[in-house]
Order: structure tokens, then sequence, then C-alpha cells
């Protein structure tokens, strides 16, 4: 009984935080991809789960990448686009203040906060701050994307797990 009441928990733990990882996966300050791999973890030790060690170390090795991509590409793709780290935070600043708008603000914010971040930088040049302002938002997207599907990828490990 103890056992069983113990893989309950797990699972739930495990579902809790594969869910809590989607949302990280567009929100700044929650890791997503590893709190979902942590979610796997946990369904591993359950007994309604049947997760391999291979799947957790292929998992565990793409929340890695994703992570390091997802912290490397929105400056490299601001940089490339002529940005400057004004960019960059203004793109991440941009986010937080977006959230309070709901999806829309999530989805304009880091744009708006790119541009504003770059014209206060490069003092209202419009051509430079658009252009690089359009970099950092594409950067925030390709992570952002690329989190998702992978959190996508270990709910749907999850769910076929049991």
């Amino acid at each position: 009984m103890a056992i069983d009441i113990l893989s309950l928990v797990l699972s739930i733990v495990a579902a809790i935080l594969i869910v809590v990882g989607f949302f990280g996966s567009f929100l700044p300050v929650i890791p997503g991809p590893p709190l979902a791999w942590f979610g796997l973890l946990s369904a591993r030790f359950s007994s309604y789960n049947n997760i391999s060690k291979w799947t957790l170390l292929i998992t565990a090795i793409v929340a890695v990448v994703i992570t390091i991509l997802d912290n490397v590409l929105p400056p490299l793709m601001t940089k490339k686009s002529g940005g400057s780290k004004a960019a960059t935070w203004g793109s991440t600043i941009g986010l937080i203040i977006g959230l309070f708008a709901g999806p829309l603000g999530i989805i304009a914010g880091p744009f708006i906060g790119a541009l504003v971040g770059e014209l206060i930088h490069t003092d209202w040049n419009y051509s430079i701050a658009f252009k690089s302002a359009w970099g950092a938002f594409l950067g925030f997207l390709c992570g952002t994307g690329m989190k998702m599907i992978v959190v996508v990828i270990f709910l749907w490990i999850y769910i076929v797990s049991f």
C-alpha cells in the first residue's frame, strides 16, 4: 500500500514538473527543459510509469543541449543582426513586462523591449534599432520554440510511459 502511494506521488510530481517545465519554456526565470527532465526522472521511479534509463540519458542530453542553445542563440542572433547587449536585455525586460499583457504581450514584449533597448543604445537610430530588435526577437522565438518542442516531447514520453 505504501509503495503504491509513493508511486502515485512520484507520478503526480512528475506531471507537475513537466507542466511547470512547459511554462518555463517561455518564462525566463524557470528552466523549462531541465525541470521537465526532472519530471521524467521522478516518473522513472514510479511503478505507474515505465521510462528506461536510455530514454532518461537521451532526454538529459537533449535538455542540456537545448538549455545551452537557448542561452547562446538569442545573443548570437542579436549580434549577427548588428544589435548590442541593450537589445538582448530589452528583449528580456520586454518579455517580463509582456507577461502581464497576456499572450500578445508574451509575443510582442520581447520585440518592443529589444527595440526600445537598442533605440536608447543607438541614440534613437530607428533603422539600426529595428534590425537588431528583429534579430533579438528571432533569437527569442527560436530559443522558446525549441524549448517548447522539447518539453512537449517530454510530456509525450511521460504519457506514453503509463
